[in-house]
Order: structure tokens, then sequence, then C-alpha cells
């Protein structure tokens, strides 16, 4: 049996000889959230937001973004974590586990008390 895929953006041409960033998401297995795998930006934004936009309607008090596998994430893309962070509710968060550094000095440095993001390296 595979794996199930969230949402994807496949890589298509971006022009000569290259390829526009993708986006693939995974459940993960065993606790409520995702596997996220490549670049949160322009061209992934609608899967992104589609990620986060689900994990507020669920209503797990607590929603698991594995973002190891992603090499980078613009400040829309920190943007829409923390809209979405503030559309939670009382008790719930996100735990972001092992995110790129850019995301994570652009949270330290405009949200650095969010209650509802939780950073983790581990």
């Amino acid at each position: 049996m595979g794996r199930r895929t969230l949402g994807t953006h496949h890589r298509t041409p971006y022009g000569p000889g290259s390829a526009a960033p993708g986006l693939t998401v995974f459940p993960l297995d065993g606790r409520r959230g995702v596997r996220a795998a490549g670049e949160v930006g322009l061209a992934t934004r609608t899967v992104w937001e589609g990620v986060l936009d689900r994990a507020v309607r669920e209503g797990d008090r607590v929603y698991c973004l594995e973002l190891s596998d992603v090499t980078f994430v613009d400040v829309a893309g920190a943007g829409a974590l923390v809209a979405a962070a503030g559309r939670l509710g009382d008790g719930r968060r996100f735990v972001v586990h092992r995110p790129p550094p850019a995301l994570r000095r652009v949270l330290q440095t405009f949200w650095p008390d969010l209650p509802t993001i939780e950073v983790s390296m581990s």
C-alpha cells in the first residue's frame, strides 16, 4: 500500500533548463500532522495554505508540521503559518519540527512569543 499524498505541486518547466520549485505533503505516521518536502513560495503557496487550512479545520489540539525536508519558506509562507495559528483557538498549537533556518529566523524575529507555534529541532 502506498503513501497517501495530501497535496502536491509537481515540478514543471520554468525556463530554459530549469524547473519550478515544488512542495509535496504526506500525512505523518502515528501522530496528527504532515511531512512536507520542497519549497514554500509563490509557486507552492496554494498547497501550503491548503495544508494549514485543513489543520485549522481538523481541530486537533496539537498539529505537527515536519519540515526537515523543506529547503525554503518565504516570508509570505511564514505569514500564512502565523495567520493559520491565529485561527487555531484556545489551547491549540502547531508544532513545527526541524524548520529551515530562514523560517526559524523569521518566526524568532517577528513573532518570538507566539503561543500557538512551537518550534522543535528534534
